[in-house]
């Protein structure tokens, strides 16, 4: 029975509000859901199907905890490392560069990404795209504001990650907060784009991507990596989280390990898509 209301749910919110949630994980989704029942007080999942579709409200909050709000600056340094190590200087070879941070969050490895193109004398000539579903999440990316209690691990990390400098030369302090430099943000785009429902966008020279597919079933990550394929352009880097594998899916003959271990991959063969059932 609560197999058959979580789909309802699901559907309903689909066809009424447009959002897609139907081939997420469904443990995760469950836990999303039963998180919100308990929060209003409800009794069961149809209870909160009737106010979800009949209060735009609650499904603004059901909206905010099926979002991934994971994020840290420079999480899992190495991977950082090695796209400064590897990436680089392949990039720097180019007269122009687009990066694609599908899913930031709130921003964190979005400037962490900014940090090192500047540090590397490439942010100039570089154009970084930030997408998430959720706009709250996104507004607070733009913000580029940050506890300062964070801020010790993220030095950690920074230094782990092959840091030129010292973080806190990136970021004021104010009262218990950090505020980063504006000039961080300037060639970075703040968008909504859902990866269940959008398309392409733009031609990527490499896309981030991290522990976000892992909320999705096999068939939405190969859609989702399918426009991923769709949007690199030949040679182009796909960066996965640590938690990730391209192993699985549709694509993954289309690439090549260039750091198996940190997740980073090259995009080496051109296929036809128009006719690839998502």
């Amino acid at each position: 029975m609560e197999k058959l209301e979580i789909h309802l749910l699901l559907e309903g919110i689909y066809r009424y509000y447009g959002f897609d949630f139907r081939n997420y994980v469904s443990a995760s989704i469950r836990r999303r859901i039963w998180y919100r029942i308990r929060a209003e007080r409800l009794k069961n999942v149809s209870s909160l199907q009737e106010k979800v579709l009949h209060d735009s409200s609650m499904m603004a909050k059901l909206y905010s905890d099926f979002s991934i709000h994971v994020s840290e600056m420079f999480r899992d340094p190495l991977f950082f490392k090695s796209f400064r190590n590897n990436v680089i200087p392949i990039l720097r070879e180019l007269p122009f560069i687009r990066i694609w941070h599908a899913g930031c969050s709130t921003g964190e490895e979005v400037y962490s990404m900014a940090i090192i193109l500047h540090e590397e004398g490439l942010y100039q000539k570089t154009k970084i795209y930030a997408t998430d579903m959720n706009e709250d999440l996104l507004k607070k990316a733009k913000e580029g504001v940050y506890p300062l209690e964070r801020m010790g691990a993220y030095m950690g990390n920074y230094k782990a990650a092959g840091g030129k400098r010292e973080l806190a030369d990136y970021f004021m302090v104010c009262s218990d907060r950090a505020i980063f430099h504006s000039f961080l943000a300037q060639n970075v785009v703040f968008a909504q784009h859902n990866l269940a429902t959008d398309h392409s966008f733009n031609e990527f020279h490499a896309i981030i991507c991290r522990n976000v597919t892992i909320y999705f079933d096999k068939v939405l990550q190969n859609r989702v990596h399918k426009l991923f394929y769709e949007s690199l352009c030949s040679s182009g880097i796909l960066g996965l989280g640590d938690k990730e594998d391209i192993a699985f899916n549709n694509y993954s003959h289309c690439y090549e390990a260039f750091d198996s271990e940190q997740k980073i991959y090259r995009k080496i063969k051109l296929l036809d898509t128009t006719n690839t059932v998502d």
